[in-house]
């Protein structure tokens, strides 16, 4: 958490040789003022007092954190300067705080010999009664509104209050949302193929120049192939498991996805939602792990940077095939999954090289691939990814705000919400993955209806991609986040990269 001051100085109450008030940013502050022996300040209104003996100026400060730098200047003819380190977070108790040259706070005034601030050759103690205010963050509308256009996000919700539970939330919504109709989910299958189909076509027909375009059509219809076997694993698909089974592992197999090793994690991630060292589909990065080996710190980096849209691809494959990863009980279906893909891969590559030759495999289905994973890991990161969206322990962690105030609903051009089933349309799901993916958008209205002061929304766009992209790295409990150019500023030159000539536009 950062702390923000807004400060407005009376002009008519401060002396006249006194220098004026300036801002310099939200983390470094200037004030300059006369000599003075005794500052109190407290709060009173929301309203600072800064006193001394001859004159009396309020400050309206609104603080959003508790960890930043304030810096006190003294005009006339002493120009001490003052270097006040600030690190009062909620938590700590209101006291008398020893104002020292070094630049750093001490509590109390038991510390007699060490050297107190001194303007020249004159001994000058500054008493400060600091009162901590409860740190703004997102339950300031007007602060929530200007994270919300920094970070690129139509909306940020409130804070979604202890006492609400994820069944209240579920209960709120109508159960139609929560029928299976077996003609609207066979319409997303023929959707899906269909338009894979005719992604097939264009990449067979395309000049060279074309193929990028007939990539990302075929990548985005195969991510539909990807939602139907979704809401196969979750029992959203049909009233019949059996049939649920075979399609979702029919669906996945062009993407070379065990379906039941995905769907036992899966279900795990929607348990745990933004749990630290609990949630399967992602976590913050670690700062021991990060400072671990030199190496590993430049892969997560450039993992966690630039390659970010295909991280996806390291996720499955560390975690979908390796058997020491699941239950006793979990083995045999997941060997039954990892034996389909493997026979997808010694049949169905074969043929593809036999009819098309190696760059036939890379046209027709690496490309594609590459393109499915671009939108898994975009979908995954900016469903769950924000600076303000925290990831919590176990015991400080809470259902209804993890899948509520936790998740993002992102707006995207049509035809990828067409081609994808409205995946995008991913808080009520996580309210309830019951939810056929057919149902969302009606889930998703009541929700705006009885909860949408608490909902967090998007349109696509550059800037909420650079925020992820470039700021949300290390795990960090105050602030959530530290971007690694701050961690290792040495070794993130991509990060710079990217932060340089990514667009801004939202």
């Amino acid at each position: 958490m950062r702390l923000k001051w807004a400060i407005h100085l009376h002009p008519h109450s401060v002396d006249p040789t006194a220098k004026p008030l300036s801002l310099t940013s939200s983390l470094l502050n200037s004030i300059e003022l006369n000599p003075l022996s005794l500052v109190k300040y407290k709060n009173q209104n929301n309203k600072f007092i800064f006193s001394r003996e001859r004159a009396q100026f309020p400050l309206d400060m609104a603080c959003t954190s508790a960890n930043s730098f304030l810096q006190l200047k003294c005009s006339t003819h002493q120009r001490p300067l003052l270097n006040l380190r600030r690190n009062i977070a909620v938590h700590h108790s209101p006291g008398s705080f020893n104002l020292k040259g070094d630049g750093l706070i001490h509590k109390g005034f038991g510390h007699q010999s060490q050297r107190q601030f001194k303007p020249r050759n004159k001994v000058r103690v500054i008493r400060a009664v600091a009162i901590p205010l409860e740190p703004a963050q997102v339950e300031s509308a007007e602060y929530r509104k200007e994270l919300a256009e920094r970070y690129g996000f139509n909306q940020i919700g409130e804070p979604l209050p202890d006492t609400v539970t994820l069944k209240d939330v579920i209960t709120s919504l109508p159960k139609k949302v929560f029928e299976i109709d077996d003609v609207k989910a066979w319409k997303t299958v023929l959707i899906s193929a269909t338009s894979y189909a005719l992604g097939l076509l264009m990449i067979s027909k395309a000049p060279w120049y074309l193929l990028p375009l007939a990539w990302a059509w075929t990548g985005t219809a195969v991510t539909g192939f990807f939602v139907i076997g979704h809401d196969c694993a979750h029992k959203s698909f049909s009233t019949n498991k059996l049939v649920e089974d075979i399609v979702g592992t029919l669906a996945f197999l062009p993407l070379i996805y065990p379906y039941e090793p995905w769907r036992f994690k899966h279900d795990k991630h929607h348990a745990k939602t933004n749990m630290l060292k609990e949630d399967t589909a992602w976590q913050p990065v670690w700062k021991d792990e990060f400072e671990s080996n030199p190496l590993l710190r430049k892969a997560i980096i450039n993992g966690y940077g630039p390659l970010r849209c295909w991280m996806s691809i390291a996720h499955w494959l560390v975690v979908h095939f390796d058997l020491t990863k699941f239950r006793p009980n979990e083995l045999n279906r997941v060997k039954i999954s990892l034996a389909c893909v493997f026979s997808f891969i010694a049949i169905g590559w074969p043929l593809i090289i036999y009819k098309t030759g190696i760059m036939g495999w890379i046209k027709f289905w690496l490309m594609p691939w590459l393109g499915y994973h671009f939108w898994m890991s975009t979908f995954t990161m900016v469903h769950h990814t924000a600076p303000h969206i925290p990831f919590k322990y176990s015991e400080e962690w809470n259902a209804a705000q993890a899948q509520l105030n936790g998740t993002v609903h992102c707006a995207y051009p049509q035809w990828i919400e067409i081609l994808c089933h409205d995946i995008n349309v991913h808080i009520p799901h996580h309210i309830s993955p019951k939810i056929p993916s057919y149902n969302l958008r009606a889930a998703h209205k009541s929700l705006q209806e009885n909860w949408g002061k608490y909902l967090n929304e998007a349109s696509w766009n550059w800037r909420l991609m650079k925020t992820i992209l470039t700021v949300c790295h290390v795990y960090d409990k105050e602030q959530n986040y530290v971007s690694f150019d701050e961690v290792a500023p040495e070794e993130s030159g991509s990060i710079k990269f990217l932060k340089k000539v990514m667009p801004d536009y939202a």
